[in-house]
């Protein structure tokens, strides 16, 4: 599980503050207390490249929170010192271009002027393989609660606004009382082989030539191996018979719980669902072999980083447990 990408590091989530004010007062009056910078989901980050990017931490008297909204948001303790989370999503860099924004891999950058020369916004996806284990906890945690934050300003049972509570980790609503909380979505991501091959799609809209395992999210009153079989025979027509859980990994885009799985096939005709996939196709463990080589002329592994790489990786090296 170290391997996987946002697995945990962990990170002491200092729950204990969470509903105790007067605490959360004096643990952001402290001279080491830090925060984690957002602006529209992305971190904000120091260092030379993306290769050297370090999760930045702000002191909570720095300049750029002075265009921070919406609350502050209790990510937990690091050395006995609190860690907060700003959003400054409310700033506006000169120059924008707002339709490069949200991509698949964003690839903009953005510089507020309060901050130290190195420090900029990117997007997360771009700089995850590069973040300490610490850091890409803290940043998946910031995104995934912000991001909650932002679409659930409301109450869902009767509409009226609702107010952040314990640190930012619940939303009441002073109207009818309703409490709320950050919402994780489960999501099963498969593995499935036979014998020799593995099953790998792409859905429309993806990077040209990238193929990943099938994945779907879990539906109410269904367990993680009853997911798995529905959504393979639902995307591909494939029977899948044993199942087992393998790892799992925090998804922060925008707020998924990926439940990796290995799961068997009990045939191999592909029988395509075109509204859920592009392509898919069964692939030896040899021509994997040459794609996570860069060797093939047609295929691009799973994303760096994504718990589908782990999954592959894993199988192709023969230590899947």
């Amino acid at each position: 599980m170290d391997q996987v990408t946002f697995g945990g590091s962990g990170l002491d989530r200092a729950a204990d503050l969470r509903t105790d004010v007067a605490a959360q007062v004096e643990a952001m009056q402290s001279p080491g207390a830090r925060t984690v910078v957002l602006w529209r989901g992305k971190p904000l980050v120091e260092g030379l490249d993306d290769r050297d990017a370090r999760l930045a931490r702000m002191p909570l008297d720095h300049p750029v929170l002075a265009d921070a909204r919406d609350g502050v948001i209790l990510l937990g303790r690091e050395n006995g010192e609190a860690v907060f989370c700003h959003d400054i999503s409310g700033w506006a860099p000169p120059d924008l271009d707002a339709a490069l924004l949200g991509g698949f891999a964003d690839p903009t950058e953005q510089t507020h002027p309060a901050c130290a020369p190195g420090q900029r916004f990117v997007e997360l996806r771009r700089v995850m393989t590069w973040l300490s284990p610490r850091d890409a906890e803290l940043a998946a945690t910031a995104k995934a609660i912000r991001g909650w934050h932002a679409t659930h300003g409301f109450c869902a049972r009767c509409g009226a606004v609702s107010d952040m509570q314990q640190a930012g980790w619940q939303r009441v609503c002073a109207s009818c009382g309703a409490h709320h909380f950050p919402r994780t979505d489960p999501v099963v991501i498969m593995l499935i082989t036979r014998g020799n091959r593995c099953l790998l799609g792409r859905s429309p809209g993806w990077p040209e030539g990238m193929y990943s395992c099938l994945a779907g999210f879990v539906e109410p009153g269904e367990t993680p191996e009853a997911a798995v079989r529905r959504e393979v025979m639902e995307e591909a027509g494939i029977a899948v018979g044993r199942v087992r859980y393998v790892a799992s990994q925090p998804w922060p885009f925008p707020a998924s719980l990926m439940i990796g799985c290995h799961g068997e096939a009990l045939d191999d005709e592909i029988q395509l669902d075109p509204a859920e996939l592009e392509d898919a196709r069964w692939i030896t463990r040899e021509a994997l072999a040459d794609v996570f080589a860069g060797l093939s002329t047609d295929m691009l592994p799973a994303r760096k980083g994504a718990i589908a790489h782990y999954l592959l990786r894993h199988w192709l090296s023969d230590t899947l447990e």
